[in-house]
């Protein structure tokens, strides 16, 4: 029998490695502490991963055509979802966690990988192989198991990289409720997802209304420095979007933690890092789950090459090629929420460059497809020159947000 491969988490990240393991004749093991409450999550895919990872699609809740950007002022921007070359799966897709991540462990369990239900509480790596120590969450009981190699697919938080020695990554928070609504009011978000930009309801990032099958998941991402302030600035963002949830009821409130950086280093001697645990969220979108799916699935392809021999040097191969294919679009996306995002003026700007249809193309074929075509030269033109008006407008002459419009009417 082949060495066995340890996979901490079974979310979609670490079920999506054990998948692909065992498709190459790999013994593999999940352990994963959380079986019952889902990782909370926007829940947002492209439909890219349905094609790549042969998944159903009665798993999609929603098929978002239409996406609501609205700046600080309240200036509105309405984008069709819609790449260079129309197709049926122009969309975004909206998932439920606990649905999508259910169903891929127990794909990975057909497949002969087994889940263990506990909690990892020490780890062990050296050159003969690796010990990890659970503790059961059904009987309480600590047990060890063995293996050639480890995967960390354990969040943001990630256990296994603590072990390892790793230093914590920085981290913001997202923070959401899910309210089920009349159904006069649920049709406002039947196929549209909002976006809401401006300090106060995030201050370097953006809000969301998602829509779900039977509700709508509103709420906020913070980062460094602002994580004290989630729950002041889910309120801002209900009270922003105001009269649209008359009727309402909050079914679940849930929060969690995003790496806003990726790690220098994702592979060491038996040990590999993937999804949230290697950092591997983009920046302006926040988006994570395509991205830990196909980190499971890569680390699991170079892992298998390498069984044999699981060096450090061996398995980082896995982050050269990562690096390789999706180098460019990390830094692009690291860059652009800098300048989107940045200040409350610039988020004016960023609402305004989602007008021209050039930006709303190269966006959505970035996003559906996970790649990046250079646009021509004449189209980056037009595109610059159309940022440089919108920069000249909001900054000779300031919109007024929104929470000093209001607050100026009440005092009246």
């Amino acid at each position: 029998m082949a060495p066995r491969v340890l996979i901490v988490g079974a979310s979609v990240g670490g079920a999506t490695a054990a998948i692909t393991l065992r498709g190459l004749g790999i013994e593999t093991v999940m352990i994963e502490k959380e079986l019952l409450k889902a990782k909370p999550c926007g829940g947002a895919m492209p439909p890219a991963a349905f094609r790549e990872f042969d998944l159903p699609t009665h798993l999609i809740d929603r098929k978002v055509k239409h996406c609501l950007i609205v700046s600080p002022s309240g200036q509105e921007t309405r984008i069709p979802v819609v790449s260079t070359t129309p197709t049926d799966d122009d969309y975004v897709a909206m998932v439920r966690r606990e649905v999508f991540d259910g169903y891929l462990r127990e794909r990975a369990q057909a497949r002969g990988a087994e889940l263990i239900h506990a909690q990892l509480v020490g780890l062990d790596v050296t050159s003969a192989g690796v010990r990890a120590r659970y503790r059961s969450m059904s009987d309480g009981g600590e047990h060890v198991i063995d293996a050639a190699v480890v995967i960390g697919a354990d969040g943001s938080y990630s256990p296994t990289a603590k072990f390892l020695g790793l230093p914590a990554l920085p981290r913001a928070i997202a923070i959401q409720e899910r309210m089920v609504l009349p159904a006069s009011q649920m049709a406002r978000w039947e196929d549209t997802a909002d976006i809401y930009l401006g300090q106060e309801v995030s201050p370097d990032l953006y809000a969301w209304a998602f829509p779900k099958q039977d509700h709508i998941a509103i709420g906020i991402g913070a980062g460094p420095g602002h994580t004290q302030r989630a729950k002041e600035l889910l309120a801002n963002l209900k009270r922003r979007i105001g009269p649209a949830l008359a009727g309402g009821r909050v079914i679940l409130r849930e929060a969690h933690a995003l790496p806003m950086e990726p790690r220098k280093q994702m592979a060491f001697d038996r040990a590999m890092l993937i999804g949230d645990a290697a950092g591997l969220v983009v920046h302006t979108s926040g988006e994570g789950i395509y991205w830990a799916m196909k980190s499971g699935q890569l680390a699991a392809q170079v892992l298998a090459q390498h069984l044999d021999a699981p060096t450090a040097q061996n398995l980082r191969a896995y982050e050269r090629i990562w690096w390789m294919q999706y180098g460019t679009m990390y830094k692009f996306l690291e860059i652009l929420q800098w300048w989107g995002y940045g200040n409350e003026r610039q988020m004016e700007v960023f609402t305004e460059m989602c007008r021209n249809p050039d930006v709303q193309r190269l966006t959505f074929d970035s996003y559906m497809y996970k790649t990046m075509v250079p646009a021509p030269w004449a189209v980056q033109m037009k595109m610059t020159w159309d940022i440089i008006r919108a920069q000249a407008r909001n900054y000779v002459r300031r919109r007024t947000p929104l929470r000093e419009r209001d607050r100026v009417l009440a005092e009246v």
